[in-house]
């Protein structure tokens, strides 16, 4: 990745909005080729289509390049993720972030870390002392709405992130470096990895209505665990429509 960051790459549209570029490919590639030699007996479900899937009690999810858009532009805020789940149960996986060398680890019941380093999430206790993070899809964006979301949020925080990569989001909530995060529609791969790393940090995860985790959920949240009970009252007061500030109507100037 750091080599077709260096030379620079074009890229294709998977969709209307959807990049994809050659580093997506070689990556997974390179990626997908490492997995089925150490681990021939395992799934691989890959973001680009190169894995395969029999039925295995072990399947490994990966995304080669989580965040295509941003390094299509050169904005430095990308990354590659794997995780492991046995028998559908996550128990290992990494993000890591080539523009920094930093390595996010996590094991179930053994921790998360950074480059060694054991992380823990902020002990922020409310929503008003919290600097938080979300994202927007690629495609359909004129159906999402997250835009609410995003507005009482930023309204009610420190502020709301939007830097355009799930991985990297979820991996700074399990360092501390935000103390939520929460999308609509992320992929099996996009959140599978930041998801453990942010409980095995101490953190907590749901949908967004406060239902268990699944990869397949419509939505995620996670955050430190102290802000969780408040954030999904606010979110299912935003999902009946009740909300505290209204958004600002655009009025033309005089």
């Amino acid at each position: 990745m750091n080599e077709y960051a260096r030379r620079g790459t074009g890229y294709e549209l998977k969709g209307e909005y959807d990049l994809v570029t050659a580093a997506d490919r070689a990556s997974e590639a390179l990626v997908v080729q490492q997995l089925r030699g150490a681990f021939p007996a395992h799934d691989i479900v890959a973001e680009e289509g190169s894995g395969h899937q029999t039925g295995a009690e072990c399947v490994w999810y990966v995304d080669p390049l989580d965040g295509t858009t941003n390094f299509a532009h050169g904005f430095p805020v990308y990354n590659v993720t794997l995780a492991l789940t046995q028998a559908g149960q996550l128990i290992a996986g990494v993000v890591y972030d080539p523009t920094r060398d930093e390595m996010f680890s996590a094991e179930k019941g053994a921790g998360a870390w950074l480059n060694g380093q054991r992380l823990r999430v902020s002990d922020a206790s409310s929503i008003a002392d919290s600097l938080v993070a979300t994202g927007f899809p690629s495609r359909r964006r004129h159906q999402n709405v997250n835009v609410h979301f995003y507005y009482q949020l930023a309204m009610l925080s420190h502020g709301v992130r939007r830097a355009g990569s799930a991985a990297l989001d979820l991996a700074y909530v399990a360092a501390g470096r935000l103390d939520a995060f929460w999308e609509f529609g992320l992929k099996p791969w996009d959140q599978a990895a930041g998801i453990l790393l942010v409980e095995e940090a101490g953190g907590r995860t749901s949908d967004m209505r406060g239902a268990l985790t699944e990869l397949t959920s419509p939505h995620l949240l996670a955050d430190n665990g102290a802000l969780h009970a408040g954030i999904l009252q606010l979110f299912a007061g935003i999902f009946r429509n009740e909300v505290e500030f209204p958004m600002v109507q655009i009025s033309a100037p005089e």
